[in-house]
């Protein structure tokens, strides 16, 4: 490739989205017992974007965000990742490609119960191979950016709900993920840790300009995102932008 052409190549990837979905089914079963879950999606994401996900159960919007997770694949379809084929990629493939690039955090904390703050967020680190001393560092790191300074060493039973949430975030983040993908990561919360975890989110994608995936079931909670994709039956029904919600969750007590 000379220069001129990888010059080219190197534009055309640049004005790619970050994430591209282009006429993306899922079917679950085959024959009288076929469920489609996703009818042929599409959607561009650019990096940097908060998006919340919205949809009433069946809608096929966590069938998307388990496609966009690399945690299962299309039937049909393409999605691109800067312009990559994801759907071309085998197990391991994908598997590095979510290593790598994406962060998950769930409605249920995940945190291993006899294991403290720190070592939790140090798990992702741990199966990277990652030395002793940089796992501590970046670890700790993490929890002040998520407010836990000082917290490292307490066990999951020992935090409240939110505080735990935040740890899930921190363990998230500590890889430097290009992607934080949240599946209704205030449902187990109060009204008030809610708006706290979501005031993080905004946070860190302001701030850091990491791209936020949100599925959430919460008016309240899509509010702090700057678009909302609205899924019915398998398909996109709206897709809109908005002025997110900026009030940090301490003006709101």
């Amino acid at each position: 490739m000379n220069a001129a052409t990888a010059a080219t190549a190197a534009a055309a990837a640049a004005a790619m989205p970050l994430i591209r979905l282009r006429g993306v089914t899922k079917v679950y079963g085959s024959g009288s017992a076929a469920v489609a879950a996703l009818r042929g999606i599409d959607l561009d994401i650019d990096e940097g974007e908060f998006v919340a996900i919205m949809g009433p159960s069946g809608s096929g919007k966590s069938t998307a965000m388990n496609i966009l997770g690399c945690l299962d694949t299309p039937s049909a379809g393409a999605y691109l990742f800067r312009g990559v084929p994801v759907q071309r990629m085998d197990r391991d493939q994908r598997a590095l490609l979510r290593r790598r690039h994406l962060g998950f955090v769930f409605q249920g904390f995940n945190l291993l119960p006899r294991t403290t703050a720190q070592e939790n967020v140090e798990l992702p680190l741990l199966y990277r191979g990652a030395p002793r001393a940089a796992r501590h560092a970046a670890a700790r790191e993490a929890l002040a950016a998520v407010g836990l300074e000082g917290r490292e060493h307490h066990t999951p039973a020992e935090l409240s709900g939110g505080q735990q949430q935040r740890v899930a975030i921190a363990r998230a983040l500590v890889t430097n993920p290009t992607v934080l993908l949240a599946d209704e990561p205030t449902g187990n919360l109060d009204t008030q840790r809610g708006r706290e975890i979501m005031e993080l989110l905004a946070g860190l994608n302001r701030e850091r300009g990491i791209t936020v995936l949100m599925v959430t079931h919460e008016p309240d909670m899509a509010a702090y995102a700057r678009r909302v994709v609205r899924f019915r039956d398998g398909r996109i029904d709206s897709d809109r932008t908005q002025a997110p919600l900026d009030t940090p969750a301490a003006e709101t007590r």
